[in-house]
């Protein structure tokens, strides 16, 4: 039998709406038993007492939208996230050539163009002459560019139609210059995956990068792109109890970015398995990462951009009908308008169900739409840590009808925001995320729309409380109080958003499973 634990003497954030803040919180076994006042420490006695001196407890974070079993392999490949020219990114392949002599692909992974406009092209990647196709991906995960000997492999030519929500890139005498978007690169992806996704390698991977979350304060993600060869992986983690982290796994079809898998259907429906492993909504799109759908008038005159993804409303009609909520990827406001549409319809015909719905990302959107999005129950999944890279790109560029990454018209439209990273695409600290949430600051050091600024302390429930409901699990997790999970954060320092707090401890299913090491 364990002996309880008493935190005391420092400020504890419940996170549940209208309830005083807990003076002690007591943990037995892997459960919160109480949370009330002083008087709790005469009632537990035996109970082992951990002085917070001050410090702040709030229940361990939960990313709602990260892709853990894909940022798992990100360390294999090579790292050109600093790449600003041809050298560097030729460098960086030889070394990867030289690392995995094998491998049918070579692969690079977190190049970026943002600040720098630098795009190779298939010609800079044939001249390495490293006699297998190379794939250097985008550090969103919405393109890539590939090289004469990757086109070939994927059967692109100077005939190839752009495929249904993806484009080939050309040049402008048409010929191919090797940039494939959104769903053209899903095929590359993954052939280059093939090496790294093995059963007996990919858990292996997976334990690993889960772990070192736990210096984070993230006591449980929801993958928000499961394929069913990462299910497999999680599962057997979770089967020889070497899962570090809970992990709701958000159902994807192996083709990255791809439509609604029909076999998914047969599969475990939403809310299956356990506390430390859980089926969540399928994961559908709208738009694209890198060409969202966008429809605005700037300054009065109508601009339209980007890529719709066709048929959301009938695999949204498929999913919920088998029993399955959905996440659907909407970043352009009107990626966002075609979910809205789907999420009505479903609700007029199913208006008894809690659907739930999910939608990823809402990064530019009209407070109207946001408004809609809270009427049919639905969940905004953002991601704060966009203001410093997205941030800079739309510094200046402000639309007549609708507002980039508005989280704070998404709290006055009355709407629940669940916080996450969408990490490896950007940082995933929680503590980092929210200070930019809070501050609006850019990587420029600019603050965009200081009006859209949300508070820290409202962000840390995003990361809490929000994203629990986002997952369907505030009834095991993401608030303190009696019965739920005894996953904890103790954070050292004032909610700041120019000196954000530090993680001082981690506690998971009532044990210390982080702490920092004495300086």
């Amino acid at each position: 039998m364990t002996q309880p634990v008493a935190f005391f003497n420092g400020r504890i954030m419940s996170m549940r709406a209208g309830a005083p803040e807990p003076q002690v919180v007591i943990v037995d076994g892997d459960r919160i038993s109480a949370a009330g006042g002083r008087a709790l420490l005469s009632r537990y006695e035996g109970a082992r007492r951990v002085d917070l001196a001050g410090r702040i407890l709030c229940p361990g974070f939960i990313d709602a939208h990260h892709h853990l079993s894909l940022a798992a392999l990100q360390p294999k490949w090579a790292d050109v996230s600093t790449a600003t020219s041809v050298d560097d990114l030729a460098a960086a392949l030889q070394a990867q050539s030289a690392t995995e002599p094998d491998t049918p692909w070579i692969r690079a992974a977190g190049w970026t163009d943002i600040g720098t406009g630098f795009v190779p092209h298939r010609r800079d990647l044939d001249a390495l002459g490293l006699g297998r196709p190379v794939l250097v991906a985008h550090y969103s995960l919405h393109q890539a560019v590939t090289d004469s000997a990757g086109l070939e492999e994927l059967g692109i030519g100077a005939s190839t139609p752009d495929p249904e929500g993806g484009a080939i890139g050309r040049d402008a005498d048409g010929h191919l210059n090797g940039l494939l978007i959104e769903r053209a690169w899903s095929e590359a992806h993954r052939r280059s995956l093939a090496p790294y996704d093995e059963p007996d390698r990919w858990p292996e991977h997976i334990e690993a990068t889960a772990r070192s979350l736990l210096a984070d304060g993230i006591t449980a993600v929801h993958d928000a792109a499961c394929s069913p060869r990462a299910g497999l992986a999680y599962g057997e983690l979770a089967r020889a109890g070497r899962l570090p982290i809970s992990v709701l796994m958000l159902p994807h079809p192996e083709a990255l970015l791809g439509p609604l898998d029909p076999d998914l259907l047969e599969g475990p429906p939403t809310g299956e398995g356990t506390e430390l492993l859980r089926v969540g909504p399928i994961k559908l799109f709208a738009d694209g990462g890198v060409a969202p759908a966008i429809d605005v008038h700037l300054r009065g005159a109508a601009l339209t951009l980007g890529l719709l993804f066709a048929g959301l409303g009938e695999q949204i009609e498929k999913a919920t009908s088998r029993g399955f909520r959905v996440a659907v990827h909407a970043i352009g406001n009107a990626g966002l308008e075609t979910a809205l549409g789907a999420f009505e319809s479903t609700s007029r015909l199913r208006p008894a169900e809690d659907h739930r719905f999910r939608v990823e990302h809402a990064c530019l959107a009209s407070v109207d739409q946001l408004r809609r999005l809270a009427r049919v129950g639905g969940v905004a999944v953002v991601q704060p840590g966009f203001l410093y890279h997205l941030g800079r790109q739309v510094e200046g560029v402000a639309f007549d009808d609708a507002e980039w990454l508005p989280f704070g018209d998404m709290l006055r439209a009355g709407l629940t925001m669940a916080a996450s990273s969408d990490c490896p695409c950007t940082f995933h600290q929680p503590l980092r995320t929210s200070a930019h949430g809070a501050s609006r600051r850019t990587a420029t050091g600019a603050v965009l729309d200081r009006d859209q600024a949300v508070r820290f302390d409202q962000w840390l429930w995003a990361y809490t409380a929000g994203a629990a409901i986002a997952g369907g699990q505030e009834h095991e997790r993401g608030s303190i109080g009696p019965g739920l999970r005894a996953d904890l954060v103790v954070l050292d320092g004032e909610l700041d958003a120019d000196r954000p707090p530090t993680v001082a401890e981690t506690w998971l299913g009532g044990r210390l499973v982080y702490s920092p090491a004495p300086a």
